[in-house]
């Protein structure tokens, strides 16, 4: 007798090709919504540090880039965490924490060498400038972080003690 797969849980033999899809589709819409909130407050954070007359980091747009993604970083994690990946997440939440955290500072990086090669190898210092590189880095970032947590780090198999609300 085969047990009915979890509704966000990892595919099973018995899982049809559809439903696997629409697991999918429903894991990537709730990445997709927390990762806007994290671009929200990234990119909010970032234009406040760059635009604001004697902001801390107003000449800085690289560090204020890294500045901003790690307090994203945290927006983030918390929302995969108890949201998106909530069936596959670590019993550890500190190891967990870490390693999201390890795998966000290759994320930062590649949103920090954007910015610093559109700021200070192109030139392009404007505020539209910058804020175009916001997005190609945070672009190319999001792919990168989206495989490395499917794969990584909420990699645990869901339980059906794990059953919650597909809310």
């Amino acid at each position: 007798m085969s047990r009915a797969p979890h509704p966000d849980g990892p595919a099973t033999g018995t899982e049809s090709q559809l439903a696997r899809w629409w697991r999918l589709a429903k894991e990537m819409a709730k990445f997709g919504a927390v990762g806007a909130v994290a671009f929200m407050v990234n990119w909010g954070l970032f234009n406040l540090l760059v635009t604001v007359p004697g902001a801390w980091l107003a000449t800085q747009p690289t560090r204020a880039r890294i500045v901003a993604s790690c307090v994203a970083t945290v927006v983030a994690w918390l929302g995969n965490r108890y949201w998106t990946f909530r069936h596959q997440r670590q019993a550890n939440p500190v190891k967990e924490f870490v390693a999201f955290v390890l795998v966000n500072l290759g994320g930062i990086a590649i949103e920090a060498t954007v910015t610093w090669l559109s700021a200070w190898w192109l030139g392009f210092t404007s505020r539209l400038g910058l804020n175009v590189a916001f997005i190609v880095g945070t672009a190319l970032a999001t792919i990168f972080r989206y495989v490395m947590y499917k794969f990584t780090i909420f990699t645990n198999p869901a339980t059906p003690s794990s059953a919650e609300s597909d809310a």
